[in-house]
């Protein structure tokens, strides 16, 4: 028996007209939820998430400032657009598109984003907010995972949750809430030995590793849901996820396709953290 596919546009779709419907009371008060998109050099990939990115807030309401800076950009330039943008009241949200130029560190340009604006939710102190239970702007990725689990399981209270990755865009906040949900949760890495042992046991199995087709219909669990968070490009173009999706649809219950699962819900939940962003500044501001 073949797994039921996820449709991750179906349900971003949704959550899109949720958002739209939610966008045009907070317009009716008087709030129009503000974005600011910053990319630095010319990455192709980045340019195509960007404008994505545009498309989306045009489309739910959400007004949208792209702002396009040369590679040559000095770090200290980019922390005083920052700074600018931090004290705009029409900015609720500030994105900077990663990866950065190498003279620009990460690290700085993300603690340089005042944490309320943070809708990427990768400022530490939104990290500690969400290891400490009580999150406010949640990672774009592992945010849309769960509401995709939640769609096919909405109890997960004790659970086998297993993640397959570490990073810190993923993988830790990924753990972080699923522990949140209370299933009994799994990282695996790089270092983990007899990894197939472990993700057998998953009845919810996340991998975000990077790898092609590493994770196989043998490794997973009957009847488990597996979100395949993967973008990889093939020598032959064609473009496939992590989990080696025949071998593991016949074997999984739920799986998510590559394009077409994860992907979609990223963007929307950039949607749902600026609401939530434009929400809770207007009520600071009302205090």
């Amino acid at each position: 028996m073949l797994a039921q596919i996820i449709d991750g546009k179906a349900v971003a779709k949704m959550l899109r007209e949720e958002i739209r419907l939610r966008l045009k009371k907070m317009q009716q008060n008087g709030l129009v939820p503000g974005l600011a998109v910053v990319l630095v050099g010319t990455d192709s990939a980045s340019q195509i998430y960007v404008n994505n990115k545009a498309k989306a807030c045009q489309e739910c309401g959400i007004k949208s400032q792209v702002i396009r800076l040369p590679s040559s950009t000095t770090e200290e330039e980019l922390v005083q657009l920052i700074e600018r943008l931090n004290k705009s009241t029409n900015i609720h949200g500030i994105l900077v598109q990663l990866p950065l130029p190498h003279q620009i560190r990460e690290k700085v340009i993300i603690e340089t984003i005042d944490p309320l604006k943070d809708v990427d939710g990768f400022h530490p102190i939104n990290v500690g907010k969400l290891l400490a239970g009580n999150p406010y702007l949640i990672p774009c990725t592992p945010y849309g995972c769960l509401k995709l689990i939640e769609k096919m399981m909405p109890d997960i209270r004790g659970k086998k949750a297993v993640v397959v990755g570490r990073s810190n865009i993923v993988g830790k906040p990924m753990a972080a809430l699923l522990l949140k949900e209370n299933a009994t949760v799994t990282v695996c890495h790089s270092y983990t030995q007899n990894l197939a042992e472990i993700t057998r046991t998953a009845d919810i199995l996340v991998v975000a590793i990077g790898k092609p087709c590493f994770i196989t219909g043998e490794m997973i669990k009957p009847g488990a849901i597996v979100l395949d968070v993967g973008m990889n490009r093939l020598p032959s173009g064609k473009l496939a996820g992590d989990v080696d999706f025949l071998t593991a649809s016949e074997r999984a219950g739920w799986i998510t396709p590559v394009p077409g699962g994860v992907g979609p819900m990223t963007i929307t939940m950039l949607l749902e953290n600026t609401l939530e962003a434009a929400y809770e500044q207007k009520n600071l501001l009302r205090k």
